[in-house]
């Protein structure tokens, strides 16, 4: 059996999170899962063409998966910082680079890692 190479490591990693946090979420329909398929091997390409940039694959896949499911269903993730006001979603920091996580802009706060969404919204940590 061969190994897995660092770049499949790095997207079954991104797929690992992400869908982590869609499970916090209780979004993890299919179709949803079906979304973070798509974006895993669109990112295959990607990190193919930029082996650097494997550490940054987990930010992406869910900066896609959140861009597809604002497209079809909605924002998402809804910030559990903010109790009042109008809902809004996280953001990813940093938009490109290692050891993205969920961030509020409007409270200016890290809120959780990418993949460790789970604590932030009362419920357990991936990691």
């Amino acid at each position: 059996m061969d190994p897995i190479s660092p770049m499949e490591q790095a997207l079954h990693a991104a797929r690992a999170l992400v869908l982590a946090d869609l499970v916090a979420g209780e979004v993890a329909e299919a179709d949803v899962v079906s979304l973070v398929e798509d974006s895993v091997a669109q990112r295959r390409w990607w990190v193919e063409q930029w082996p650097d940039g494997a550490d940054f694959v987990a930010g992406l896949v869910a900066q896609d998966v959140q861009d597809a499911l604002l497209d079809r269903y909605g924002r998402w993730p809804l910030c559990p910082v903010c109790r009042s006001g109008d809902p809004h979603a996280l953001d990813v920091e940093p938009e490109l680079g290692p050891d993205p996580h969920w961030v509020c802009h409007k409270a200016g706060v890290k809120v959780a890692s990418i993949g460790s969404l789970g604590s932030a919204l009362g419920g357990t940590s991936s990691s």
